[in-house]
């Protein structure tokens, strides 16, 4: 969904007074935009380098009824291809024929669901490093959040990417504030949060700016 079209979508919809929050006309919508894959921690063989990046390819070996299934992976200092295993010795029968498919047809699609799948860098022992593959987009006018008595504002913040990032460098970064700021007003509970500002989010959330600090909502 394109960012115009989302932000309406948000606001044609408003929280209810009576819904156990707080009444809240004015939303924002915060993106986090996706601007590349990461890039796979792991060491090469052939250099000092452990940044990697997908080749955009695969590769399929098949055994009798068995397969293999790597991605293709390039040193970013030497360029040295290497694999990642995918799939190892699964019967052909298991695997089902789309997905099969895709690791045949180099699917652009495949490349980038298994280059931000942290059950996959967990089995393979790698690491994923996200920086530099998003950036927050907002709609956000004018709001002096640092003002006596700010208006409510309920903020939808959604993912591009599973990026895991620090809900503190969110807050700072939407509202251009600095951390000690962000952090008052959050222990201040000007800030409602659906999660601690140390944890690292890579969902979609909610959180909202209320007027009364001290009021709850479900």
């Amino acid at each position: 969904m394109e960012f115009a079209e989302a932000m309406n979508d948000i606001r044609s919809t408003r929280m209810p007074a009576d819904g156990g929050g707080p009444d809240i006309d004015r939303k924002a919508l915060w993106v986090v935009r996706e601007l590349g894959l990461p890039a796979i921690v792991k060491s090469c063989v052939s250099c000092r380098s452990t940044r990697h990046h997908p080749t955009g390819k695969f590769r399929v070996n098949a055994n009798g009824k068995l397969l293999d299934v790597w991605m293709l992976i390039c040193c970013e200092l030497c360029g040295r291809t290497s694999k990642i295993p995918v799939h190892e010795r699964i019967h052909v029968q298991s695997l089902e024929s789309e997905r099969r498919l895709m690791f045949e047809n180099n699917s652009p699609a495949m490349v980038r669901h298994l280059a931000m799948d942290g059950a996959l860098a967990g089995k393979a022992a790698y690491r994923q490093d996200w920086s530099g593959t998003w950036e927050l987009k907002t709609d956000m006018p004018f709001y002096d959040l640092e003002g006596e008595d700010p208006p409510p504002l309920e903020v939808v913040v959604r993912f591009e990417l599973p990026a895991p990032i620090r809900v503190e460098k969110l807050l700072t970064a939407g509202f251009g504030l600095s951390r000690s700021a962000m952090r008052g007003m959050v222990d201040s509970g000007r800030i409602r949060l659906p999660l601690a500002i140390d944890a690292k989010a890579r969902e979609d959330f909610t959180l909202f700016v209320v007027t009364t600090p001290g009021r709850h909502y479900a």
